[in-house]
């Protein structure tokens, strides 16, 4: 695999997981990669599904998370990958558990701690479980009534290829436009090579409940090859687990 896209999958694996989520909407993650210090209401669950577009692959992704016990959120899924010469196969599993320490508030702060394996199908080494392992903490602040919402992100996550840990970084921004409308900057890397961006917005078809999605990214200071493109589709629901 290039370098180039396997630094696209350290940083994605890393710092996305699975989701992140409002105890009232359950998402800030997607389609945001930095993650924030909010989980999924007691007994509930939603889906995640969206399409990244690079310069040689095209990734399909579906990730269900829920929240069966009030204190952890749980989630799985997986990517089906089209490569340019290569034809299409199942490429990426992933679980995480995500707990929020301190809940954020409105104008306020909260923090919490996401940890989970990665296993990537491609690799010929290292791609059995528990794959990849990584450690991340979510903090976020809320500005002007939740109007802006800034995570920082620290983590690291284990290369089970490379016997190597690598630490990881995010920092992103929920802003406002509208009641059904927000605007997603964010940059994230890790201890190697230079980080990447990614710019995106989000709307709520029903509010609360149905959203769609679309970013762009980009490698800073780079020269196009690595750029993406994603649209998303995100749904969820109300408590109605037992």
């Amino acid at each position: 695999m290039p370098a180039a896209a396997d630094a696209r999958t350290l940083a994605l694996a890393a710092l996305a997981g699975l989701s992140s989520l409002l105890p009232e909407r359950a998402f800030a993650g997607r389609p945001m990669i930095t993650d924030d210090a909010r989980i999924l209401d007691p007994k509930a669950c939603q889906l995640e599904t969206w399409i990244r577009s690079g310069r040689d692959s095209t990734e399909y992704w579906m990730v269900p998370a829920c929240n069966p016990l009030g204190p952890f959120e749980v989630g799985y899924g997986g990517a089906r990958t089209h490569e340019d010469g290569a034809g299409t196969a199942f490429t990426d599993n992933t679980i995480q558990v995500k707990t929020v320490v301190k809940p954020l508030e409105t104008n306020g702060w909260g923090w919490g701690i996401a940890a989970g394996t990665d296993r990537h199908l491609h690799r010929e080494a290292g791609n059995g479980w528990p794959g990849d392992m990584f450690l991340n903490v979510p903090a976020s602040l809320s500005f002007r009534d939740d109007g802006i919402v800034v995570h920082l992100n620290g983590g690291a996550v284990r290369r089970r290829d490379l016997h190597r840990d690598i630490g990881t970084w995010g920092l992103g921004s929920e802003i406002r436009l509208r009641d059904d409308l927000f605007f997603l900057p964010e940059a994230f890397g890790s201890d190697r090579g230079r980080p990447f961006y990614q710019v995106g917005v989000r709307y709520w078809i029903v509010k609360d409940q149905l959203e769609i999605d679309g970013t762009f990214g980009n490698r800073l200071v780079g020269d196009g090859a690595e750029r993406w493109f994603t649209i998303g589709l995100h749904a969820q629901w109300p408590p109605f687990l037992p």
